[in-house]
């Protein structure tokens, strides 16, 4: 997610202050959560870490640009992480106050991203379609236009299904509803029962509720069982396998619904660091020490413009411009043009700039109003790379 309403911000640090980690800690492949600052607390100043390694010194106007992110807090929001890679090396490395190299933060909706790498993983080994129909049951009747709904559809954020990202109020709101409302015991079947609202393919509709279709898919494809537990093994065992383990991503902890069904919109966990391993593994094209993990046509599709908005890939977001009155994601008139990015709420950035050679993760808490200021102290640090 771009930007939430400041209520929804309010609203869902409150309620994960008090959510249940019980899911993603379960004993599993993945490792489970290490302790860490709770939600809406004052992080605790002795968790920082002030030894980092020495990294090779950063030309002047490079450090400032980096520098800038922690200084102009007033103007971009706290940031917590910041760390930046070229050509795979860390060339700089800094954390607020109570955050560290081992600190796990919150994905939000960075977890789009990780949720199309995977699904790929599953057209590859032909156990789904890009384009054939999407297998859920509930679309199946005869007569039912959510049948016609295919994976590429869901991915590219055009299902056409009446889903409403932010509600005014705040809590009328699909996204607030399915995390944290009515919908928050079976995110998948609050999700796959609305309507149809346009033709699939017709209409760009950013939605959480549509990454938890996605997540839902793929725990129903790796497992025919809908016992909650078995889905959540089913799903870690196929995270750790085929993406954890192999990109060295050690902290990376999904959360799960009481149905079992991962939050594949807009919760998952992990450090800075392994955070930018994702993005080294996307700029490196899917491949990892030389072996390919990822299909060069996954790729390909998920960094090609979709039809329904050009700045949006399948599940993640490309600094391409976007149709008018749509709002910024990234800075299509100043960076690279294969630049791209996976986005979460408050804004968390994977930037990877694969002509620069360069990954970037900013992780932290920014308003919606701060914002432009932050797409563009980012746009400053990508520019001076």
């Amino acid at each position: 997610m771009i930007t939430k309403k400041a209520m929804l911000a309010s609203a869902a640090l409150l309620l994960l202050a008090g959510w249940s980690l019980s899911h993603a800690a379960a004993p599993g492949a993945i490792a489970p959560a290490a302790p860490g600052p709770q939600f809406g607390a004052a992080p605790d100043p002795a968790m920082q870490v002030d030894t980092l390694p020495l990294l090779p010194a950063l030309p002047p106007a490079v450090k400032a640009r980096a520098d800038a992110l922690f200084a102009d807090a007033e103007a971009v929001g706290q940031t917590r992480a910041l760390y930046v890679l070229r050509d795979g090396k860390p060339i700089y490395e800094r954390y607020a106050a109570g955050f560290g190299p081992d600190s796990k933060l919150i994905s939000w909706s960075m977890a789009k991203s990780i949720t199309a790498v995977l699904t790929g993983f599953l057209v590859a080994d032909g156990q789904l379609s890009l384009d054939g129909a999407a297998p859920v049951a509930a679309w199946q009747r005869s007569g039912d236009p959510r049948g016609a709904i295919t994976l590429k559809n869901l991915l590219h954020m055009s299902a056409g299904l009446e889903h409403v990202e932010n509600g005014d109020p705040v809590w009328d709101g699909d996204t607030v509803a399915m995390l944290f409302g009515g919908g928050a015991g079976d995110m998948a079947g609050f999700a796959e029962a609305k309507p149809a609202a346009a033709r699939p393919g017709e209409v760009f509709n950013y939605s959480s509720a549509t990454s938890v279709i996605l997540a839902d898919i793929l725990a129903d494809t790796l497992t025919p069982s809908q016992n909650p537990d078995a889905r959540r093994e089913a799903m870690r065992d196929f995270i750790a396998g085929r993406l954890a383990e192999p990109l060295g991503m050690t902290s990376l902890t999904p959360e799960f619904d009481a149905s079992g069904t991962m939050i594949g919109g807009s919760i998952m966990h992990a450090t800075a660091r392994d955070y930018a391993k994702f993005g080294e593994f996307l700029r490196n094209d899917g491949v990892v020490d030389g072996q390919r993990l990822l299909p060069a046509t996954w790729m390909d599709f998920m960094l090609a413009p979709s039809a329904t908005d050009g700045g949006y890939g399948g599940h993640i977001w490309l600094n391409r411009r976007r149709p008018p009155g749509s709002n910024a994601a990234l800075w299509p008139d100043r960076g690279p043009n294969d630049l791209f990015a996976c986005i979460g709420h408050q804004g968390q950035y994977i930037i990877v700039s694969p002509s620069q050679r360069v990954t970037i993760v900013r992780l932290g808490v920014t308003k919606d109003d701060q914002f432009p200021e932050l797409r563009r102290h980012l746009a400053d640090l990508t520019a001076a790379l």
